[in-house]
């Protein structure tokens, strides 16, 4: 699946593009520490982005730019059960530092501490020069408490009764002043208590599907996709199983929401935070990315043969995932994988098809999670070894045959042992131009015969250049169509080949 066009970019937004995520606020704060001074977007120096045009991004995504909730952050700065994950994050936290959950979005404009609209414009503009697209948060499910239509419009809310509130006190809120009161549920998905900071909108409501396709009208025209929150909890079948209890009095909707949004703003980049194997349901509601938490879960999960299970998905499926090792919602890699095993899911994921996706923080091997209601962590040394491997990985997956050309998982077989299952092997092709690339899951040292398909045939010898470790190797055509290439590969290792041919 080949993603539309970005509005405005220069060109054609290439296949398997890169994203990177940055926490804006946060990102600003160790900025305007850097340079002494408080930045918003519009002081940002032009190098910071250069940096990422440099590094091969196709897209930034600035995460959490919309205006904060006060009540979310009063609810942030008193929810005792936050305070740990500050304390981890944060030793010396200070409340000043809570600034609340960027998902608890008051209103769809910019927070006065990270820009304006113009600035949102400008970044964007530069973005374009470099051929890289902005991309900006939607929230579909929900609101802050204190959005104005919790007043203006209570009818696009969830609501509840007395009752329902006095069995439930922590799933609703109470809105109103002295006229007519509402008992508004806060949002929720169906396997975790409620959102305190947060109401939930109804999609059994015409009028609100009516009012969030106004604030994606407004959100499109600065920028040129949108990253779409729990973007499953208000598709039809989840929305009702999930609220039918407070439905009473609305008809279900005979159409889905995305399919209209999407539709409605055919040149924009939609990325779906979804979970509950739905991804293909997204991708079949006009999704042209849908994030891939099953890979790393299997990741995760030190099961090679599961990995090696999930690529066997095909390639139109696979090209409209998101492949990732951490976000913002995730542990930081290097802390949840450790270390030693970044050469091998690293490098795997780099060259999938589909995009691939990078967080802030994650190409100098960060540690520390940040949770989304603090403004800063503890600063960090830099991991000079993780940096120094994705500065390789994303020098070597600019090249045009990650990006136009045609991609296959490999077949792999045992070399002696049953070690060769925790080799994962695949290549691409382009023409002429062949790159395979190899990867260890497994703490132990494994080898396996990898099936090739060599086009040149079996005379002549085969060139492997490891552009990871700048390493060359040679084989005969013959044996490699006879048994298949040979692998020994440590733990938690890896090969990128570049394969020539000569006769």
């Amino acid at each position: 699946m080949t993603p539309t066009p970005a509005a405005g970019l220069s060109g054609k937004a290439r296949g398997h593009p890169h994203l990177y995520e940055i926490n804006t606020l946060a990102w600003l704060e160790e900025l305007s520490l850097q340079h002494g001074k408080t930045l918003t977007l519009a002081g940002v120096p032009d190098s910071e982005w250069e940096q990422l045009r440099d590094l091969g991004f196709d897209f930034v995504w600035l995460m959490g730019i919309w205006k904060r909730s006060p009540v979310g952050r009063r609810i942030s700065r008193t929810e005792t059960s936050y305070f740990p994950l500050y304390d981890e994050a944060l030793p010396a936290w200070q409340m000043e530092d809570v600034v609340g959950s960027p998902y608890s979005v008051q209103d769809y404009t910019p927070d006065p501490r990270i820009g304006s609209w113009a600035d949102i414009d400008c970044i964007r503009r530069k973005l374009h020069s470099w051929n890289m697209g902005l991309i900006l948060d939607f929230v579909p499910n929900h609101t802050a408490p204190d959005h104005s239509w919790v007043q203006d419009h209570p009818e696009y809310y969830i609501q509840g009764t007395l009752q329902d509130f006095r069995k439930n006190p922590d799933a609703f809120f109470l809105s109103g002043g002295d006229g007519p009161v509402h008992f508004i549920a806060r949002g929720k998905d169906p396997y975790f208590p409620a959102w305190p900071d947060t109401a939930q909108l109804n999609y059994h409501n015409p009028a609100t599907r009516k009012a969030m396709m106004g604030v994606l009208e407004r959100i499109t025209g600065h920028c040129d996709g949108a990253r779409c929150d729990m973007a499953m909890l208000v598709t039809n079948q989840v929305f009702d199983n999930n609220w039918q209890a407070f439905l009473s009095g609305w008809p279900a909707p005979q159409d889905e929401f995305w399919p209209a949004a999407v539709s409605a703003f055919p040149a924009f980049i939609w990325i779906a935070e979804v979970y509950w194997d739905m991804e293909a349901q997204m991708q079949s509601l006009g999704f042209d990315f849908c994030y891939d938490k099953r890979l790393y879960d299997r990741l995760l999960g030190s099961k090679p043969e599961d990995v090696q299970s999930h690529l066997r998905a095909s390639l139109a499926y696979q090209s409209g995932l998101v492949r990732f090792l951490e976000n913002h919602d995730e542990r930081r890699s290097a802390a949840a994988f450790g270390r030693e095993r970044i050469p091998a899911v690293a490098t795997l994921v780099a060259f999938l098809p589909g995009m691939i996706f990078y967080h802030q923080g994650q190409l100098e091997g960060k540690v520390l999670h940040l949770p989304i209601q603090l403004r800063r962590a503890s600063r960090e040394p830099t991991d000079v070894q993780i940096q120094e491997l994705y500065r390789k990985l994303m020098r070597i997956s600019q090249e045009p045959a990650f990006h136009e050309g045609e991609w296959r998982l490999l077949e792999v077989s045992a070399a002696g042992g049953d070690s060769f299952q925790n080799i994962i092997a695949y290549q691409w092709c382009l023409g002429e131009k062949r790159k395979l690339v190899l990867a260890n899951l497994a703490p132990a040292l494994s080898q396996a015969n990898i099936a090739l398909d060599c086009g040149a045939g079996s005379c002549g010898v085969y060139k492997f250049y490891d552009q990871l470790n700048d390493r060359t190797y040679e084989w005969q055509g013959r044996d490699l169509v006879a048994t298949g290439l040979f692998v020994r590969l440590d733990g938690y290792r890896s090969h990128v080949f570049d394969v020539t041919w000569s006769g």
